[in-house]
């Protein structure tokens, strides 16, 4: 299992740290490159780096980028050997250390990813993603002792019950979807009064036919946009439920707003699932669960895709994660059908 901060900040570490350096490079091709890998022109980008260090080779600042718009193409390995180098000629700079690490843990290569972790906090002490990252990496490290534990005890209880909270909370916040308002239907045209007759009060005058009152416009049928934000509210609406229910350890909302036919996560019935559920979330004091810039995409079947950033607390464990939930409605409600951890 990669854990959940592998691809997010992998592309994470700022370039302002080596910002001091950069009179030592091209300065214009290196910005227009960020500005490229930013706006996601990976080869641009790349070009524009490698004609920064056609000038100047041992530039730290584009050489670091450059092992940025590598590790975003899905090219580990060239990426992981820029940022050893950066290391090993540049020991007191923190990024090339978190990064590595990053793409060890991408690897499975946790213990690595720790040692690098920890010395790129011993070069900067303040340095709050490497502290995150190296959070998430003894989560993973708990994890696979756990399971060796249950490896050897099958009916340690203890060892089952964190590793289920361990396992959860390593997986599963994404750019805030403005939401439209619904269109509003249009009113109908109110009918035309007959006209009334004039007249004069020297001379009668012949009597005028009534105007036939116009049949009232339909109300214009609503848009699919409008549809569609409309859905995509709703869906908003039953996730903040649902982690409102988590947080207040409401184990009766928090199971009704997962779907009959939900994909257990081990294939288990969904009753042996409800039970071990009840069980975690009963375990801690207390808990609170975020869910922090959710962004809905609704699909062609009727489903809609949430994927957020997962907050999770208790007095037992912190973390946070990438998640994606499967949503269908039923009878009125948006239902959660499963769950993927990204």
């Amino acid at each position: 299992m990669i854990l959940s901060f592998v691809r997010r900040l992998a592309l994470a570490a700022p370039l302002a740290a080596l910002v001091f350096v950069s009179g030592h490079a091209r300065a214009d091709d290196v910005q227009d490159a960020a500005k490229l890998l930013k706006a996601g022109q990976h080869q641009q980008a790349l070009e524009k780096v490698n004609k920064a260090l056609a000038a100047k080779p041992k530039d730290p600042q584009a050489r670091f980028l450059k092992g940025l718009i590598y590790a975003e193409q899905g090219n580990p390995k060239e990426a992981s050997e820029i940022f050893l180098k950066l290391t090993q000629d540049y020991p007191d700079l923190p990024e090339p250390y978190n990064n590595l690490a990053v793409l060890y843990a991408a690897q499975g290569q946790y213990e690595k990813a720790r040692a690098a972790l920890e010395q790129s906090i011993r070069t900067h002490p303040s340095y709050a993603t490497a502290y995150e990252n190296l959070g998430d990496v003894y989560a993973k490290l708990a994890s696979q002792a756990y399971d060796k534990a249950l490896q050897i005890d099958s009916a340690n209880a203890g060892a089952k019950n964190k590793l289920a909270l361990v396992r959860e909370l390593v997986g599963g916040k994404s750019i805030v979807v403005a939401q439209k308002e619904p269109a509003k239907p249009v009113e109908p045209a109110k009918p035309v009064e007959p006209a009334k007759p004039t007249a004069e009060p020297s001379r009668p005058v012949p009597p005028v036919a009534a105007v036939t009152p116009s049949p009232a416009p339909r109300p214009a049928p609503e848009k699919p946009a409008a549809k569609k934000a409309g859905a995509e509210s709703e869906v908003l609406e039953a996730v903040h439920a649902w982690a409102k229910a988590w947080s207040a350890k409401n184990v009766d909302a928090y199971l009704a707003s997962y779907a009959k036919d939900f994909h257990t996560p081990k294939g288990e019935s969904r009753d042996d699932w409800a039970k071990g559920r009840r069980q975690r979330i009963a375990a801690p004091k207390s808990i609170s669960v975020s869910v922090d810039s959710p962004k809905v995409s609704m699909t062609p079947d009727g489903h809609a895709n949430v994927t957020f950033r997962q907050g999770y607390r208790s007095d037992v464990i912190k973390s946070s994660g990438r998640k994606t939930l499967v949503m269908v409605k039923s009878e009125g409600r948006w239902l959660i059908q499963q769950e993927k951890v990204n």
